[in-house]
């Protein structure tokens, strides 16, 4: 990628394992196994679900420390550097 080149969004991969682990769980708990009729019946199993969800938000907690995480930068191009 060049140094002009814009990116909109994050530049991993872990938001998006993060995003489908929630969809998991809102199909587990909610939807799966559910009948519905028509899709007002879908909006509000969805809606009852976040509603319930957001009684007790609990935020992310980043447990990694940026040493840790440019350590592993580091790794990652000195094994990049071997294969080139």
């Amino acid at each position: 990628m060049s140094a002009d080149t814009a990116v909109a969004g994050p530049t991993s991969s872990s938001w998006l394992n993060l995003v489908e682990r929630w969809f998991r769980e809102l199909t587990d708990k909610a939807l799966r196994r559910g009948v519905f009729h028509s899709v007002p019946d879908l909006i509000a199993s969805i809606e009852e679900y976040l509603d319930a969800h957001n009684e007790d938000p609990r935020p992310y907690v980043w447990t990694a420390t940026a040493e840790s995480i440019l350590a592993k930068v580091a790794r990652g191009r000195i094994t990049l550097e071997k294969v080139s």
